[in-house]
């Protein structure tokens, strides 16, 4: 079949299924984000449009918004779908580095099709082309290979037949899944080949449950065994194994308490008796109560990031760690056991080889009595009075209105903190915290993402002016599109989380607040969100107290349902108020700082599991 490499490309697109959680098909790639250039206008826009009505294609504002939208699909749809991003070269590539980066450290696919110079080099340099004096195969393109699972450069054509399975491997492998970039010269995009009609023959991919080596579940049961105040860890790939129903049922046969960390939570109602509460910095004291105390670690599919473990403060130094995951690059981290295999398949395995043991009921029921002390600072927290909301209000007025199949989300800030820390779900896959990667902006582009794939009950994000004001533009591309959701943003004057921290530690307010920043201006002019949204496409309601942001936000759900747009929701927030998990994160802090000997007794409890 004789075809450009870009019709070939996206006749391969249209060619891959996959196979959902719930045993669905569907396509693997729903649709394409696109803003044309010089760099891809002809050659992959042309192949698009002639598959217009069989993939979408839909326009940003910027591509790093689009690549972020693309991410926050994923997450959506459990990394059963992938969404793809196509630029032109220079600027419109380097820009969506930053979502790559987001896509990589969150372990979630995106395909990345950046425009690239020619190969031929005969009109060098061109418009937008940064010159390598030493290297003239270099393009900006090449950033990318620090923040891909998989990078290619099609030079000819048949590279596709080579290059293409496994672009489909990374994108769909339950160990491998993240970013792919394919580097797209203008040239090559146009030049044709005969293409072999198996290229595009329809294929499924199906989630892949590797089962773990006896030898390492008997090893692993025989920890369990021994252990007096086990502990269960759930992360992020239980959420992609589909295996929370499968963890819950674990936990209740042996009577371990559960954690969850930030990419894991909402994978247990909150009301369980078993629900020991969020783990680590954002999380609540109730689980790192827990955590201290346990003398076994089943973490399963989760990399333990330093949220998670209070930067490897919040275990007992005798902890022995278990961790079950289908990535061995995250199995063997800290001296663990190293588990290596599906969360589904690796717990029915191990519940089988520990038969009818089971935790002392001691220790089983200290996870409710702690939650509950959690639950009632919550409350207080809630229910404390004061002109302006304080974040954690804010939070539960969303939380009250929500329905058990909406969605919630949020990336930077001091949100993820009270989001994770004071949310109290049903146990529904509902919440994306974006806190690998902790990307500012997130939270809208995100969120336009999250409302293409997340067609049953509302998305709500909720950010901070400071994420605001960093990437809003994807406000009107899902208000152009007619992708409804909620935006809740927070307006404290600034970047108030990081002033927290530079303060705490004793630095001075310098560069945070916009009332610390420099200006030649007495009074510096603020920033109106509710128009500027509205000038977005955005319906806006507004709130000045708690009862004010209750009656808008229930506002917003239906004005963004009924005119299918998103719906922003600007109040006046405290920066001072925080729910706190009273663990420690570790940050680089001078000497003649005052917080210098708090850093220095954390840093002496922090422990290395160097070995196993």
């Amino acid at each position: 079949m004789k075809l450009t490499t870009a019709q070939a490309l996206v006749r391969w697109l249209l060619a891959q299924r996959s196979e959902t959680l719930d045993g669905r098909e569907v396509s693997l790639f729903p649709g394409v984000f696109a803003i044309f250039g010089h760099g891809n206008v002809l050659g992959l826009g042309t192949a698009l449009e002639e598959h217009r009505d069989e993939l979408p294609v839909w326009r940003g504002q910027t591509e790093q918004g689009m690549a972020l939208a693309a991410v926050g699909y994923a997450k959506a749809t459990h990394r059963r779908q992938v969404g793809v991003v196509t630029s032109s070269i220079g600027p419109g590539a380097l820009n969506m580095v930053t979502a790559a980066g987001v896509a990589h450290a969150n372990r979630l696919p995106v395909l990345l099709l950046p425009g690239d110079t020619f190969t031929s080099r005969a009109p060098d340099p061109v418009l937008q082309q940064v010159e390598h004096f030493g290297d003239p195969t270099a393009t900006v393109n090449d950033a990318f290979r620090a923040v891909s699972r998989y990078f290619d450069r099609i030079t000819r054509p048949e590279q596709l037949l080579s290059t293409l399975p496994q672009v489909a491997r990374v994108l769909t492998d339950p160990a491998d899944a993240g970013p792919v970039t394919l580097a797209l010269p203008q040239d090559v995009q146009a030049e044709t080949y005969d293409f072999p009609d198996a290229l595009f023959a329809p294929v499924t991919h199906r989630p892949q449950r590797p089962r773990p080596d006896r030898r390492a579940l008997t090893e692993a049961a025989g920890l369990l065994r021994a252990a007096r105040k086990p502990l269960l860890v759930l992360g992020g790939g239980v959420r992609y194994s589909g295996a929370g129903a499968r963890a819950l049922a674990f936990a209740e046969r042996h009577g371990i308490p559960v954690t969850e960390t930030t990419a894991g939570r909402t994978l247990v109602p909150h009301g369980h008796p078993l629900h020991a509460g969020p783990l680590g910095v954002t999380g609540s004291t109730s689980a790192n109560v827990l955590a201290a105390e346990s003398d076994v670690v089943l973490a399963v599919g989760t990399r333990l990031q330093d949220f998670t473990t209070a930067s490897w403060t919040v275990f007992s130094p005798d902890v022995r760690l278990i961790t079950l995951n289908a990535a061995r690059f995250d199995a063997v981290k800290h001296g663990a056991l190293a588990v290596v295999g599906d969360a589904d398949a690796g717990l029915v395995d191990l519940s089988a080889q520990l038969e009818n043991w089971q935790v002392d009921p001691l220790w089983t029921e200290r996870a409710s009595a702690e939650r509950a002390r959690w639950d009632a600072h919550i409350d207080t927290l809630r229910a404390a009075s004061g002109e302006v909301p304080t974040y954690a209000q804010i939070v539960g007025a969303v939380n009250d209105l929500s329905g058990p199949n909406d969605y919630v989300m949020t990336a930077s800030g001091g949100m993820p903190g009270e989001l994770i820390g004071g949310w109290r779900g049903s146990g529904s896959i509902g919440m994306d915290v974006e806190y690998g990667f902790s990307c500012m902006g997130y939270e809208l582009a995100g969120a336009w993402g999250a409302a293409m794939a997340h067609t049953e009950g509302l998305v709500t994000t909720m950010l901070g002016d400071g994420s605001y004001l960093m990437l809003n533009s994807e406000l009107f591309s899902a208000a152009f599109a007619g992708h409804p959701f909620v935006a809740v943003v927070c307006d404290n004057d600034g970047y108030a989380v990081i002033a927290r921290l530079q303060e705490g530690q004793g630095g001075k307010p310098f560069n945070n607040f916009l009332g610390d920043c420099r200006s030649a201006h007495t009074a510096p002019p603020r920033v109106d969100f509710a128009r500027h949204a509205e000038s977005l496409g955005c319906a806006v309601f507004t709130g000045s107290t708690v009862d004010d942001v209750r009656a808008a936000y229930a506002k917003a759900r239906e004005a963004a349902v009924a005119e299918h747009r998103p719906a922003v929701v600007v109040v006046r927030t405290r920066p001072d108020a925080w729910t706190e998990a009273g663990a420690w994160w570790e940050v680089g802090v001078p000497e003649h700082l005052s917080g210098r000997a708090d850093f220095e007794e954390n840093k002496a409890g922090q422990v290395r599991y160097l070995t196993n």
